[in-house]
């Protein structure tokens, strides 16, 4: 019941939350849930074999048996870091989010029901519950960006749902001719690994590698699929978009993995070379967008765009590094990029009336903690060796250079870029002279702020130095997915 305790339990703070009276209370209920959830994740690192590469800790019963759908729910060395990357942002988010005062019970309950989908997705062994938890995502996130968020917020979150929503539908299609396909095999289901082994022909999984194909680009998002991720970045609040950019974005990656590439190998390896390409276009485009944006919270967003490329680059190289690379690269850009809206947050409470880079200038100045920590987070982000950041970009690389070197060596201008954008907005917002309309003096970093602040620190650096447990939890799993993406299907 462990897994299913993790899962839940941040839906059991959301109905609790319904029951007090007060932000102060509600604070400390949602808050107290989003640590249980934490702890119960850290119960599952302790309880995992890293030498296991199937699932493990998982729980199976009989939910819908006349059509062969069941609850279960498992984890292996691909989804257990993305099921404490997300345990670790929630309570980081709410505490961020702890001096709100509009509506302040909806939006914590918003943030533990969107918690529980994305442990969900990252647990489902029955395509049909992870159909539910996919579409389910979209409820809180919805109302987080249309109820909370700037003054286009309605715009934004309309076009995200729009967006997710269409990619969804496909998915469910493809996963639909999946079960129809196990019907016509005697055994119908929707349980994961049955229709992972499941013959099919190359021609059929061309169709289906197509629905998921369109789910799993749109949240990446892939481009050119990623135009609705700036306008909800930028208009969500920084909170929000901590979850989106830290967590919610590695669905889509997790998705190709754990999904689109063992049950369907065939069509995945016809379809490496387009990916491959729309990956690249995606690292180079966006970071020359980035490098061009005056405001910060777009610069972040373009950003997110271009690394989410690396992963993508990473994962279809089909090789063992590849996919420990884009796994790893998933928490460490979670925690880099969760930093720095973190960071936006904090510098929106005390210059509410901007966001541009040229506004702030000569910041390290009057708040100098405040810039120390952004200078770490900007360095990681650059992907400096001995942060977390370096690892994961250079597996990701290195997959990719071992049977795709043109697509490497294209990739490494992202890089360039990357340092470039990141390097120059520290700069002009942290050094130089005061930005117009600045305040002489403010305050730095409180203990509350360092609350928040001090986890990602330490994770970043810690991980940068020592990534080997993460890496050898993830080797099995991806060494599987590797030889499974690799194997060709029998054609029935």
């Amino acid at each position: 019941m462990l897994l299913t305790a993790t899962i839940f339990a941040p839906l059991v703070g959301a109905l609790l939350l319904l029951l007090v009276r007060g932000r102060e209370v509600a604070r400390v209920v949602a808050l107290a849930a989003s640590l249980a959830t934490l702890g119960l994740a850290v119960a599952l690192v302790a309880q995992f074999d890293p030498d296991v590469p199937g699932f493990q800790l998982g729980q199976q019963a009989e939910w819908v048996g006349s059509i062969g759908v069941s609850y279960r729910v498992g984890v292996d060395g691909i989804s257990l870091p993305l099921v404490v990357l997300t345990a670790v942002l929630v309570p980081l988010a709410m505490l961020g989010a702890w001096r709100m005062t509009d509506r302040v019970r909806g939006y914590l309950g918003a943030m533990l029901v969107l918690e529980t989908a994305l442990l969900g997705v990252f647990t489902a062994l029955d395509l049909f519950l992870f159909y539910i938890f996919w579409d389910a995502v979209l409820i809180p996130a919805y109302f987080m960006i249309g109820n909370w968020g700037g003054e286009r917020r309605v715009y934004a979150a309309v076009k995200f749902v729009l967006f997710t929503l269409l990619g969804g539908l496909l998915m469910l299609v493809s996963i639909l001719g999946l079960y129809y396909l196990s019907q016509k095999a005697g055994n119908p289901t929707f349980d994961y690994e049955a229709l992972r082994d499941l013959a099919k022909s190359e021609g059929l999984q061309r169709w289906l590698f197509a629905g998921f194909f369109a789910a799993f680009a749109v949240k990446t998002p892939l481009f050119p699929f990623h135009t609705w991720l700036p306008d909800a970045y930028t208009e969500a609040p920084p909170t929000t978009t901590v979850l989106l950019a830290g967590v919610m974005s590695k669905m889509g990656i997790y998705g190709f993995i754990r999904m689109a590439m063992p049950i369907l190998p065939d069509a995945a390896r016809a379809a490496e070379p387009i990916i491959l390409t729309l990956a690249v276009i995606g690292i180079l485009y966006a970071a020359v967008v980035a490098a061009a944006q005056r405001d910060f919270n777009r610069l972040v967003a373009y950003s997110s765009v271009s690394h989410m490329g690396f992963m993508v680059l990473g994962a279809f190289a089909f090789a063992l590094a590849g996919v420990q690379g884009a796994i790893f690269y998933s928490v460490s850009h979670g925690l880099i990029v969760g930093g720095l809206f973190l960071m936006i947050g904090m510098l929106r409470e005390r210059m509410p009336q901007t966001t541009r880079i040229d506004g702030y200038g000569g910041m390290g100045k009057i708040v100098p903690r405040m810039a120390g920590v952004m200078l770490l987070l900007t360095l990681a982000s650059a992907a400096v060796p001995g942060l977390v950041g370096f690892v994961g970009e250079f597996l990701t690389l290195l997959g990719a250079f071992l049977n795709n070197r043109v697509y490497a060596v294209l990739a490494v201008g992202g890089v360039v870029l990357g340092a470039v954008y990141i390097l120059w907005a520290y700069q002009r917002m942290w050094h130089g002279e005061p930005g117009p309309g600045r305040p002489a003096q403010m305050p730095d970093l409180s203990g509350r702020e360092w609350a928040v602040l001090a986890p990602l620190v330490a994770a970043i650096l810690v991980l940068g130095l020592f990534p080997g447990p993460v890496l050898q939890r993830v080797e099995p799993a991806a060494r599987t997915v590797v030889e499974q993406a690799t194997s060709t299907s029998t054609t029935p």
